[in-house]
């Protein structure tokens, strides 16, 4: 028979076991103020305003649709597929990603098939970012990640010319005015990914908000708030203000 003593510790120790993966991945809401799903909408928001490069997905469509001059298997219909591409926030939308879409690309083949589209973004810290408070501070598992799922919209050439689309994504991307519209090399034209869904980890959930967050809290941020806001590792971050 166990001892008294030698059956608490097991006790102890079976249920710091079972209790840690809760804490860790799931909104526990006793451990420490978690940010409300605006502040999160804030984050997310700052994440997109400081990147430019991000994982665009879509899905093949069925093989009705002919891909000239491309050797594409015949079993892709319905599979996904998610590949690097250029992007800037740019007026009138700052919150709706424009794009660079080139015609040849199998990611803008797919969305003119009728795909969705989703961006995936991640938060990278400066390189220069101050020491972390532990081993998880700067974990990727622990840094804020999200995705915006929507369609590829056209942009109107008036708009194009209005809000000077060129000089915002080019100001991003210098190499990449070889492919811009009207360019010699490949077909192209600016596309804006018109987002109607937002998925948001923000970290672990512990200390972090992870769920939907709705489209009208997505478009409500404003560019004071995203502008101010600071994550971890940019200089001026305070750990007690969320957003």
């Amino acid at each position: 028979m166990l001892s008294f003593g030698v059956a608490l510790v097991l006790s102890f120790v079976s249920t710091s076991l079972a209790q840690s993966p809760q804490q860790i991945l799931s909104n526990h809401p006793h451990l420490q103020r978690i940010p409300t799903v605006h502040e999160s909408a804030i984050q997310a928001r700052r994440i997109l305003n400081l990147s430019s490069i991000a994982t665009l997905s879509t899905v093949f469509p069925d093989p009705q649709h002919p891909t000239p001059l491309e050797n594409r298997p015949d079993d892709l219909a319905g599979a996904p597929i998610g590949l690097i591409d250029y992007y800037a926030s740019c007026d009138p939308t700052p919150h709706e990603p424009t794009i660079l879409a080139i015609s040849i690309a199998t990611s803008f083949k797919n969305a003119r098939a009728g795909s969705n589209v989703t961006l995936s973004l991640r938060y990278h810290p400066p390189v220069d970012h101050p020491p972390g408070d532990d081993i998880y501070t700067y974990s990727p598992a622990n840094l804020p990640r999200f995705s915006l799922m929507g369609h590829a919209e056209l942009i109107p050439s008036p708009e194009i010319r209005k809000h000077d689309v060129d000089r915002c994504f080019f100001g991003r991307h210098p190499e990449a005015v070889a492919w811009k519209p009207g360019n010699t090399i490949h077909e192209s034209w600016w596309a804006r990914l018109v987002v109607e869904q937002v998925y948001w980890i923000g970290g672990f959930g512990d200390r972090a908000y992870i769920g939907w967050i709705p489209i009208d809290d997505w478009r409500g941020v404003t560019q004071e708030e995203v502008e101010n806001a600071r994550l971890v590792g940019e200089h001026g971050y305070k750990k007690d203000q969320l957003a």
